[in-house]
């Protein structure tokens, strides 16, 4: 009989859980091309004696775990998809596909909530159900929304939701839960600016994309600057600017392209608008034409609700020699977001290692040593809420 303590049942499974973390770190897969990890993780519900329903929301994957077929649902989520980075860790089981990489610790989420759920199989130690999400496209293409949009709420009608991110500065297996906001809204952004092109010599032929390009970089340094109030955090950040391919040519074309943050969709919104002056007014100055596009919609920032912050922090406080820590919230963003638009939850960081490279770096690697960690916390997350729910 496997030990019936959250703890004393995954130190057991500690060496599978680590053996099927690595075998996702190599065979990372970008945001909607999660084919070979959705199969995976059915596969591996599957070995639990559980049902896999596939293909939500595109390569998303759920299964329920329940100890009576009706009463409350606590939905854990974990996402699944990798970056367009080369790695460059040297580890052996490093990925195989050249210019992807797991570089956020999306296969540590996924293994450490297959965890949970063979944690959760195995006792059925709640009253109530238990949804496992395993999310495709959170890097990218904001996952979460096309998996509610394909129906996700209607068929698993969870009440609340819970989830985490291994976070790197943080002493390994620390815990972070705040009340409020954890991390930013967001939403990326792209600026064409055309012209006619010309010889470099003869500049007065054609109006300059490359100088335009420049204007508006410098000029967007204002909105944060001087149009948000300096008690509010925002970021605008310009990460690419290609233009040319001859040092003697006036391209037709500079392309820029950044991300704007915020805590709140307000903030989210009179960015946009700003951003949206910027190039008009760039455009108007410089004599080229402009294009403005942005990704989608603004992603809301991670607000965690007071209640299931509460139930997450008090079961961490019990998690062994770990201890519960604060932190303050990020700029970063995750589209977990938008389940927390739709119902309450919480967001918890967990210390992926003072040592640990950072996120979205070619040398960063999850830390395995906190997979019990993690495991433990969703899962006995879950247990409290549905106790808290049944009381």
């Amino acid at each position: 009989m496997p030990d019936a303590t959250a703890a004393g049942f995954l130190a057991t499974e500690l060496p599978r859980l680590t053996a099927l973390r690595q075998k996702l770190h190599a065979m990372p897969e970008l945001s909607r091309q999660e084919v070979e990890t959705s199969r995976l993780v059915a596969a591996e519900l599957r070995a639990l004696g559980l049902v896999p329903h596939e293909n939500i929301g595109g390569y998303g994957v759920v299964a329920e775990i329940a100890s009576r077929a009706e009463g409350p649902m606590v939905a854990l989520r974990a996402d699944m998809d990798a970056l367009p980075i080369q790695e460059a860790t040297g580890l052996a089981y490093a990925s195989r596909h050249p210019g992807c990489m797991h570089a956020c610790g999306h296969d540590g989420h996924t293994a450490a909530l297959l965890g949970a759920a063979a944690y959760l199989a195995t006792t059925r130690n709640f009253d109530g159900r238990v949804l496992l999400v395993f999310q495709p496209a959170e890097e990218r293409y904001g996952g979460a929304q096309p998996m509610l949009d394909d129906g996700l709420l209607a068929r698993f009608p969870f009440d609340s939701i819970f989830s985490f991110h291994n976070w790197p500065g943080l002493a390994e297996g620390a815990v972070s839960v705040a009340d409020g906001p954890v991390m930013a809204g967001s939403n990326e952004f792209e600026v064409v600016f055309r012209a006619d092109g010309a010889h470099g010599a003869m500049p007065h032929l054609s109006a300059d994309p490359i100088l335009a390009g420049g204007y508006f970089l410098t000029g967007l340094q204002q909105i944060v600057s001087r149009a948000v109030d300096p008690l509010q955090s925002a970021v605008v950040t310009v990460g690419s600017f290609h233009a040319g391919m001859a040092q003697n040519v006036i391209p037709k074309e500079a392309r820029l392209r950044g991300t704007y943050r915020g805590f709140s969709l307000d903030m989210l919104a009179h960015i946009r608008t700003r951003l949206e002056n910027a190039v008009r007014a760039t455009a108007d100055m410089s004599g080229v034409t402009a294009e403005f596009t942005l990704d989608g919609p603004d992603f809301p920032p991670v607000v965690n609700s007071s209640r299931e912050a509460q139930i997450m922090r008090d079961v961490a406080t019990t998690l062994g020699s770990q201890q519960l820590t604060s932190c303050p919230p990020s700029m970063a963003g995750d589209d977990f977001a938008i389940f927390l638009t739709e119902r309450p939850g919480a967001y918890a960081w967990i210390g992926n290692g003072t040592d640990s490279a950072g996120l979205h770096q070619p040398e960063y690697n999850f830390n395995d040593a906190i997979l019990t960690t993690a495991a433990e916390l969703l899962a006995r997350t879950a247990e409290a809420s549905l106790q808290t729910r049944t009381a």
